[in-house]
């Protein structure tokens, strides 16, 4: 039987009805409505090893080539931009500067867009156009080319990982998003080792007129141009529509995830969740830890030059970069597993991540010049601290309820990582060389501010949980209903339950923060 949704009626204790827009519920709720038996966990688990399958590759992919392509800039600067296209130093780094510029300023906008739009459909659009964009650097000539390209590529960069943490909500349960954006987020290191080869093997093009650094975006704007295809035609909107479930599986996998007390998505924008965001101090608490984290990000384009000036030859230097993305890949696995091993110990483990660094900072400072190996070590040993940024991600995404809610929470959250990683490349000043003390006191001193916050952050979701513990229950039985029309016409009223009513979490009172 076909149903058309016309309407929600709220029934309480005392029998008043309170009839709502169908816009105020989830998506989801379409698909779950009048469903009393619970999913058989077998079943669970063959759902979301199916979701696995379809998902989790595509995203692993795209994570792995947009980070390689944003970080193209690193390599080209071994491969001969800088003499191209005749870049400054300060130049340069405004490069680095304007790629989060335009992410920043589009962030918001790329957020609503997920909202409104088909989530993959619109992913695949930017995907799209950061390919052709990645291409055309190769046909820059100076620095005002590059910074167009640069900022355009920013602008597409805003709906990637928005979207991830969009899409993982819809199809994971609170446990198990932890994991799966530690496997997506992975990635950047698997794409620094692939990136280093690729490098390698540009560095050995020689033909005339057209220069390694411009192949390597060529390149990789083919790899970035098949993939925007593919996500078109495979990767999916929504559980509600996905096209490798069967429709019984979608009313499952929907199903599945109310546990998280978020729902699948709504598409109407809630002016009241927006303002519940911006007083929530929750938001801004990460918002300020994402900032600081991310300035010492600007390695991630001084890495090759900062290598270099260790005295490694150009050759050496592209393959020693590979080794970052080994270190990010293994402490990102290891700071998940542990996580999610242990029970509430997200900040704790975020913690631990950050003592490597501190001594890495020291080390790189205070060891001699010619301490070859000594450097390099301390360098590396800053890339520690990449699962303290990767469980803050996901934290956030499973303590915030309201998909308005989440979709702002997303954008002040990376639009405050785009403001780091803008502000970061203005410590590399020329005057600083060799040595860059002042950038390395910067990167100490967020390092050591990092771990404090994720420690706040902890205490504040704690002490909201216990007064949420200590309130009295409340044992009125509120019965949610959505109202129908059959194909004939005949109106019919099916249960709803309150996990898909698209509440905030400070509206659901039910609801605990995840520690």
């Amino acid at each position: 039987m076909s149903f058309h949704s016309s309407g929600v009626v709220l029934k309480g204790k005392k029998h008043t009805e309170v009839s709502l827009s169908t816009k105020d519920i989830d998506t989801g709720a379409q698909l779950v409505a009048g469903l009393t038996l619970a999913l058989d966990p077998d079943e669970a688990l063959r759902i979301r090893r199916k979701i696995d399958r379809h998902i989790m590759p595509l995203m692993c992919v795209l994570y792995w080539i947009q980070f390689m392509d944003k970080t193209t800039l690193n390599y080209t600067s071994i491969l001969g931009i800088q003499q191209s296209t005749n870049l400054t130093t300060n130049e340069y780094n405004w490069l680095s500067t304007v790629f989060y510029l335009g992410y920043l300023v589009f962030e918001y906008p790329q957020n609503l867009a997920l909202q409104r739009f088909p989530v993959g459909k619109w992913m695949s659009i930017n995907i799209f156009v950061w390919a052709v964009v990645l291409a055309c650097h190769a046909a820059c000539k100076n620095f005002t080319g590059l910074v167009v390209v640069r900022l355009l590529l920013g602008v597409c960069e805003g709906s990637i990982t928005a979207g991830f943490l969009i899409v993982s909500s819809m199809f994971y349960t609170r446990a198990e998003q932890t994991l799966r954006v530690g496997y997506w987020f992975l990635m950047n290191g698997t794409a620094q080792i692939i990136s280093g080869f690729v490098s390698f093997g540009v560095l050995h093009i020689n033909t005339k007129g057209f220069e390694p650094w411009q192949w390597l975006m060529i390149i990789t704007g083919i790899m970035t141009l098949i993939l925007a295809v593919v996500f078109w035609f495979w990767f999916p909107d929504s559980p509600t529509n996905a096209w490798f479930l069967t429709t019984d599986e979608r009313a499952k996998a929907v199903q599945r995830i109310k546990e998280n007390q978020t729902g699948v998505e709504n598409k109407h924008f809630k002016t009241e969740q927006m303002i519940e965001t911006l007083t929530d101090p929750k938001t801004w608490l990460f918002a300020l830890f994402s900032a600081l984290y991310n300035v010492p990000n600007s390695l991630t384009n001084q890495m090759s030059l900062i290598l270099a000036s260790f005295g490694f030859t150009y050759l050496q230097t592209t393959l020693l970069s590979c080794i970052p993305g080994v270190i990010e890949v293994l402490t990102i696995f290891s700071g998940v597993q542990l996580a999610i091993r242990r029970p509430n110990s997200r900040a704790y483990v975020g913690v631990i991540c950050f003592i490597p660094t501190w001594l890495g900072v020291l080390l790189v400072s205070l060891l001699p010049w010619s301490d070859q190996v000594g450097l390099l070590v301390s360098l590396f040993l800053l890339i520690a601290s990449t699962p303290g940024f990767v469980l803050a991600l996901s934290w956030l995404n499973i303590v915030t309820a309201g998909h308005t809610k989440r979709v702002v929470t997303n954008a002040i959250m990376l639009s405050a990582y785009c403001i780091g990683n803008a502000v970061g490349p203005f410590m590399w000043k020329a005057q600083y060389k060799p040595r860059y003390h002042v950038p390395w006191a910067v990167i100490g001193a967020c390092y050591v501010i990092c771990p404090i916050l994720l420690l706040v952050i902890r205490a504040v979701l704690a002490r909201e949980n216990r007064i949420r513990d200590a309130e009295p229950v409340d044992d009125s039985e509120e019965e949610y209903v959505i109202e129908r029309l059959t194909e004939d016409g005949k109106r019919v009223e099916v249960k709803v339950d309150k996990e898909f009513l698209d509440l905030t979490d400070r509206q659901n009172r039910n609801f605990r923060y995840i520690l």
